[in-house]
């Protein structure tokens, strides 16, 4: 087995009724807008997995596969881990409707939209869990338009060694400049590959640097102008883009997010403990490193403790 990630350091503290109970570790890099690392903690240079933050370049190999989408929202949607909300159902049933595909093409696994109470209210409506309601459904869909175009076969469309997922690994390590160290399976049962937070930050500053028109910038431009479709209505990355104008965000599960902004620089952070209470606090500290500032980060600089259902402490960052 090669290198892994070796851990990182104190990031945020949980604070309660004055006390400190409690810390998250982990690791945070920033890069200023010609890609040097300007701050950073923790281990940046061994390989983690960025789960869903690795969408973005997936989706630019789908583009540069032939994927047929014309539509900013759709290219949103390919790039979401979406909450399952009306209009993302809604998007991804057109998408493969137009395909002559129902969601049992999907090979992601059927689930409850994001948030109980959705999750409440599709269980009180007589529903349970499918597919198209999996936070990957849009990556999936995009998945299996690009084999169509391309000529493809659909079946194990999600294994490593597809065409497929071959050129979505060629994406990964031309925008992040590494080789992938590993190749795992993500909760949606397609691959996913480590990289650095270095490489991961790079990324985005590349996503966002690129010229009009390229897969990478068509890519940036579509998350940005369709941040709800990307997450959802109160999805951290979606706020996040609502309120910085300019910035590209994409969360990942255990504790990733990465970020860039064009002309100022790039952040790629992990939590160790896969805690998302303490990625958003850590991440403000990271970008006023960059010099932004925006009511948004203000907002979401602490999270509050609560005790009794009053806010009696907060999670916050201490890098």
């Amino acid at each position: 087995m090669g290198k892994t990630y070796e851990g990182g350091v104190p990031l945020a503290e949980v604070v309660r009724s004055g006390f400190v109970e409690g810390v998250h570790r982990g690791s945070v890099v920033v890069l200023d807008a010609a890609g040097a690392p300007v701050a950073g903690a923790g281990d940046v240079a061994s390989p983690i997995f960025p789960r869903s933050s690795s969408k973005p370049m997936q989706t630019v190999g789908m583009l540069r596969a032939g994927l047929p989408l014309t539509e900013p929202a759709d290219v949103a949607l390919v790039s979401a881990s979406h909450a399952g909300e009306e209009f993302h159902l809604a998007r991804v049933g057109a998408l493969l409707r137009a395909a002559g595909l129902d969601e049992s093409a999907l090979h992601c696994p059927p689930d409850l939209p994001f948030g109980d109470a959705a999750r409440e209210a599709v269980l009180r409506a007589g529903g349970g869990p499918t597919r198209a309601q999996m936070n990957c459904s849009g990556k999936h869909t995009g998945m299996l338009l690009t084999c169509l175009a391309a000529g493809w076969p659909l079946d194990r469309y999600w294994r490593p060694e597809h065409p497929l997922q071959q050129r979505l690994r060629a994406a990964i390590e031309e925008f992040t400049g590494e080789e992938a160290a590993a190749v795992g399976v993500d909760g949606c049962g397609a691959p996913v590959l480590a990289v650095s937070l270095t490489g991961l930050a790079g990324a985005y500053l590349r996503l966002v640097s690129g010229e009009p028109g390229t897969p990478g910038r068509t890519v940036a431009d579509a998350m940005r102008a369709y941040p709800e479709v990307v997450g959802g209505t109160q999805a951290d990355d979606t706020r996040l883009m609502r309120g910085v104008p300019g910035v590209l965000a994409k969360i990942g599960a255990e504790g990733v997010i990465a970020a860039a902004l064009p002309g100022v620089g790039a952040v790629a952070l992990k939590i160790d403990d896969g805690a998302a209470r303490a990625r958003m606090p850590v991440l403000v500290s990271a970008l006023h490193r960059l010099g932004v500032e925006a009511p948004v980060l203000t907002e979401y600089a602490e999270v509050p403790l609560l005790g009794g259902g009053l806010p009696v402490g907060a999670v916050r960052a201490v890098w």
